[in-house]
């Protein structure tokens, strides 16, 4: 079956994937969210800032799955990316990685008896995570468009140009807009999850004024970063592998494949409508929709910066070390063996799918906590 397509067709589908992936990520990503929201929506009140942690424990593990499906299949798809950027920006990746660590070690410890730092230590951890981290990630993902200082020889061999290894993108205000509207955006989808997965007036009502505060926010960074995104120019490459500059790339790539743009379009509409039946008509289901939103604009923003002769990994240092998915993937034998292994992947999702509902059988409600020594993570 997959020794039938072309080497370029190989390397599309696992972009392809690589792409949905990294949008039911950053739908997954509601958990961090939660995290920064637990003091504003909890007030205090620790029986309500128990539901909220217990919420989100029961998915937590599930966010997990998904950063290890898309991470791997990054680097077993195109190992010249995970060497060229994990190998030179390791400090911003450092930090991402820290951060994660510092949630799992939360959810494990935060409730043990005797624990050596208390209760309100993990609890900051786990808001590090959940800001700190976001946040990081989404400068690294803007990278993606923006480009980073590396120079790769005629061995594969890559070289970072700048002392910062990585910390320089933070200078950029293109990538620090897409790190805030990041941050902003699975807060949303975190206080639309609580709405849905717990039976509580105070928490609905104090997560639907967060959402209202939130959106605003996050408009105004996301607005100013794709007006950013179509008004710059981009980095393409011709039928030799010749790499170029070409104004308003991304606007033209919307344009040249009007399947990605209207997924992208799509992606918004249901983002706000499900804002607006959260706020406006008091909805506890939204975060369905507005979870397929945010996957599909994710997942265009990344067919956009990977296709159409795109190179999706600029280098600002060296035009033609530039990475495309074309001469950063592996061999086509890998990429064939492994299409074969991409098979799992839609039982991974469904297994997901699964235990979310599974564990969402039953909301939590506060008489739950209060009248059983319920498991927190």
């Amino acid at each position: 079956m997959f020794e039938n397509l072309t080497y370029l067709q190989l390397q599309q589908y696992w972009w392809i994937i690589i792409s949905l992936l990294g949008g039911i990520f950053a739908f997954m990503m509601f958990i961090q969210g939660g995290q920064t929201l637990l003091d504003k929506i909890s007030q205090g009140d620790e029986t309500l800032k128990t539901m909220l942690i217990n919420s989100l424990g029961r998915k937590w593990e599930l966010g997990f799955t998904t950063l290890v499906l898309f991470g791997g299949a990054l680097f077993a798809a195109f190992p010249l990316f995970y060497s060229t950027s994990f190998g030179g920006a390791y400090w911003v990746w450092m930090g991402i990685l820290f951060c994660f660590i510092l949630q799992a070690v939360s959810y494990e410890f935060r409730t043990k008896p005797n624990n050596f730092f208390g209760q309100k230590t993990y609890e900051i951890f786990l808001y590090i995570n959940g800001s700190l981290g976001v946040f990081l990630l989404g400068v690294a993902i803007a990278t993606f468009f923006s480009g980073s200082e590396f120079y790769i020889d005629e061995r594969n061999f890559s070289y970072w140009q700048n002392s910062l290894r990585g910390l320089e993108a933070l200078s950029n205000p293109f990538n620090v807009l897409l790190g805030i509207s990041l941050l902003f955006l699975v807060r949303i989808s975190a206080a639309m999850y609580f709405i849905n997965n717990i039976d509580n007036i105070l928490i609905k009502k104090r997560s639907i004024n967060s959402i209202k505060i939130d959106m605003i926010v996050f408009l105004v960074f996301f607005l100013n970063f794709l007006y950013m995104l179509f008004t710059r120019s981009g980095f393409s490459y011709d039928k030799n592998a010749h790499i170029f500059i070409e104004k308003y790339k991304y606007l033209n790539n919307f344009i040249d494949m009007p399947f990605v743009g209207l997924l992208f379009i799509l992606g918004i509409i249901l983002v706000i409508i499900s804002v607006f039946n959260t706020v406006e008509k008091q909805k506890s289901c939204c975060i369905k929709t507005g979870g397929v939103g945010i996957v599909l604009t994710v997942m265009a923003l990344f067919l956009n910066v990977g296709f159409n002769g795109t190179s999706y990994y600029p280098s600002l240092y060296n035009l033609q070390s530039s990475l495309t998915i074309e001469n950063s993937s592996g061999s086509e034998y890998t990429l064939v063996v492994m299409s074969y292994v991409s098979l799992m992947v839609p039982f991974v999702i469904a297994y997901i799918a699964y235990a979310w509902f599974q564990m969402d059988k039953v909301k939590i409600t506060k008489e739950e906590i209060m009248s059983k020594d319920a498991h927190n993570y």
